[in-house]
């Protein structure tokens, strides 16, 4: 891997079946961005465990997720794919950063409200501490810029927050040492030890919400299989998923203002357009005053024609366990390369024992 290249890191939790959400909000921009960027894309499995997980899916999760990055087209032979708990370095940091980090910016994280709900007191330390290793996940890298949804932006902000404060509470050993590089702070340049990780977002958002309610974002946990589109579903499952998805009486509106108060249709629509790479107007130029009885078969063959190769990608990739554990392994060890080169320098800039 060179190092000229502006530096990505990004995850995804090996919890439940991937699905079209994760494919268009995450997965297709990894594989765009590999071209002009340095990457690792790594399977977050010790992120999973902040929530109980049984043992022999988390480990088959683990291996799908790693299959679903290179069948959607992540070259795991220029970049690297790895699963965290592989390399050493991510935990060691993260206790670091939980000796950095404020307990107040961890109670501030709207992610912990929402998962630990009124029984905060029975949730995981790990859940709470969450953010602590995934700025480690981010930083042992010392990656320059991470792909970001709504959903983790703040989470990438306390990042830069345990950044700054690293680079402030040891900046005369870090200069003693020459290990200091310089770098923006808003209007001021100064000098650190590890980047303030910027985030990387790439146009509008596509947010993906469940075939069976509008309201909702598609989600792995749902009980209902109707709600996703699984990136392992065949051609005839996206196809009935598609003519089952939950829509309104009316036919689709002529222009977007029309969409409003139809989050099922929105929905649609909004598939329909990612898929395509076209605009929302567009699709509404086509469709519009249409039927959903016109629209939907339309918008089946568009997602059997993206999705499905894809899905018989994966099942390929997964049926041969020593490609996807030898992808592994590989990406392992050159992370853990990058991330030992960084903890040595860590290790020796708080005044830690140790090679």
């Amino acid at each position: 891997m060179t190092t000229s290249l502006p530096r990505i890191f990004s995850g995804v939790q090996p919890t439940g079946n991937l699905h079209l959400g994760n494919y268009l909000g995450a997965l297709r921009n990894w594989v765009k961005l590999q071209h002009d960027h340095e990457c690792l894309f790594c399977v977050v499995d010790q992120h999973a465990i902040t929530t109980w997980q049984d043992p022999a899916e988390l480990h088959r999760a683990t291996l799908e997720v790693a299959a679903a990055m290179v069948a959607c087209g992540i070259d795991a032979g220029k970049h690297i794919v790895f699963n965290q708990s592989a390399v050493p370095g991510h935990a060691q940091l993260a206790w670091i950063f939980n000796c950095v980090a404020r307990i107040g910016w961890m109670n501030r994280m709207t992610q912990f409200k929402d998962k630990a709900g009124k029984d905060r007191e029975n949730a995981s330390l790990g859940l709470l501490a969450y953010p602590s290793l995934m700025a480690a996940d981010i930083l042992v890298y010392r990656a320059t810029h991470v792909p970001v949804g709504d959903d983790q932006k703040q989470h990438l902000e306390l990042t830069r927050d345990i950044a700054a404060k690293f680079n402030n509470d040891f900046s005369a050993r870090i200069g003693d040492l020459g290990l200091g590089v310089e770098m923006q702070a808003g209007d001021e340049t100064v000098n650190g030890f590890f980047p303030l990780t910027e985030p990387l977002i790439d146009g509008p958002a596509t947010r993906v919400m469940s075939l069976r309610d509008g309201t909702k974002k598609m989600s792995k946990s749902d009980p209902s299989d109707l709600s996703r589109i699984n990136l392992t579903d065949d051609e005839d499952a996206i196809s009935k998923k598609i003519r089952k998805a939950k829509t309104d009486p009316e036919p689709l509106p002529s222009g977007l203002d029309g969409l409003k108060g139809r989050p099922e249709a929105e929905n649609l629509v909004g598939i329909y357009a990612a898929l395509a790479g076209i605009s929302r107007e567009r699709v509404m130029a086509e469709f519009g005053g249409q039927q959903f009885s016109v629209f939907k078969p339309a918008l089946a063959d568009l997602a059997v024609e993206k999705l499905a190769p894809i899905a018989a990608e994966m099942r390929r990739i997964s049926d041969d366990r020593a490609y996807v554990d030898a992808v592994l392994r590989d990406g392992g060890e050159r992370a853990g390369a990058i991330a030992e080169r960084t903890m040595k320098d860590v290790r020796e800039i708080i005044g830690l024992l140790g090679d």
